[in-house]
């Protein structure tokens, strides 16, 4: 069984592609902590891809900074580079639950939203 879920902080704002079957799919950079190389004192870093209307609404509402929880299967790849060197990473395919907005300097507490919600409820 290959299931995985993963609490973190986006790393960097959502990005929205458009596949060329016409579907979206967006994603998202997650910094995990005591997921590094370190062990339990460092984060690490992994990429996560959400498809369709889940992938849309975390591109609408996600921004930087965003402690988001995501379920999904974790998938390998492998790459050439343009100097003929292998590469090779790891990402998760899957749901993306939005947690809580980075604290804001004017706010008290973080927003939350739940998935596929379009307002933010402060």
């Amino acid at each position: 069984m290959n299931s995985i879920t993963l609490t973190g902080r986006l790393t960097q704002d959502p990005e929205l592609r458009t596949l060329p079957s016409g579907g979206t799919v967006c994603r998202l950079r997650l910094a995990v902590n005591g997921m590094g190389r370190g062990g339990r004192d460092e984060a690490g870093y992994i990429n996560v891809s959400a498809f369709g209307n889940a992938g849309e609404a975390a591109a609408r509402v996600l921004t930087k900074g965003w402690l988001v929880a995501v379920d999904g299967r974790l998938q390998y790849g492998e790459w050439q580079t343009d100097d003929n060197s292998k590469r090779h990473d790891y990402e998760i395919v899957g749901n993306v639950e939005f947690l809580a907005a980075p604290r804001s300097d004017n706010a008290e507490e973080p927003a939350t939203v739940a998935a596929g919600q379009e307002e933010i409820a402060a």
